[in-house]
């Protein structure tokens, strides 16, 4: 599973990749885990793609209350239109979930696992493929939440972890916002060339530890401002 992710652009860079109206402010983020407010794509009620803050950690419509613990951070591509949790969000209730990179463990047979940052080649932004809920409990407290959709990883992911998340590429972001509900075929790990993997202290091990620096580009480039 993924649980722990990075958002470290701007949100005019978000806006200009994604296309939504708000001039939302959020500050950049190192380090992104479940429970966390995260940055969302979705459809408004007008049709508009809309920037809504959420909590990482899904919870279903239907659930009595708000259970501690382990959220369901992920949900599996394979099995997403049959699970109860899941079934209804994944045909009406998609998003995007921004982020520049995300990190994994590989087991290396020592006490302690290699942390790996994934990341495009160029640190630019891209969108994880996610489903929201609303929930709202018996006291009328309301609650809106997400859950990240993870496939079979292609190479070079593979080589150290059996689960990808589901990116969506930029000319199927109005197809995955939409009304269609079988969109079974954007629930796929992105292509071998999309990712590119750099060995990290871990995160969890040193709470100091940052992701690498996204590259800046130089001023007569300006490869990055699209605004």
């Amino acid at each position: 599973m993924c649980s722990l992710y990075s958002f470290r652009r701007s949100a005019d860079e978000a806006r200009s990749l994604v296309g939504y109206l708000e001039k939302a402010d959020f500050p950049p983020r190192d380090h992104i885990h479940p429970t966390s407010p995260i940055a969302i794509v979705r459809s408004g009620p007008d049709g508009q793609r809309q920037f809504a803050l959420v909590r990482w950690g899904f919870v279903p419509s239907w659930a009595k209350e708000v259970q501690p613990g382990r959220p369901l951070a992920n949900a599996r591509s394979e099995t997403v239109y049959e699970k109860p949790s899941f079934k209804n969000a994944i045909r009406r209730r998609r998003c995007l979930m921004l982020a520049d990179g995300f990190f994994e463990w590989q087991d290396i047979g020592g006490p302690r696992k290699q942390a790996w940052f994934i990341h495009r080649p160029d640190h630019s932004l891209f969108a994880f493929g996610g489903i929201w809920e609303h929930w709202l409990g018996a006291d009328g407290s309301e609650l809106e939440t997400a859950a990240m959709l993870t496939a079979v990883p292609n190479l070079p992911l593979s080589a150290i972890h059996d689960r990808s998340p589901v990116v969506i590429m930029p000319e199927d972001y109005t197809r995955w916002l939409s009304n269609e509900e079988q969109v079974q075929d954007l629930l796929v790990a992105p292509p071998e060339t999309f990712w590119v993997m750099e060995k990290v202290a871990s995160p969890r091990a040193n709470p100091r530890a940052k992701a690498p620096a996204p590259p800046v580009a130089p001023p007569a480039k300006q490869q990055m401002d699209l605004l």
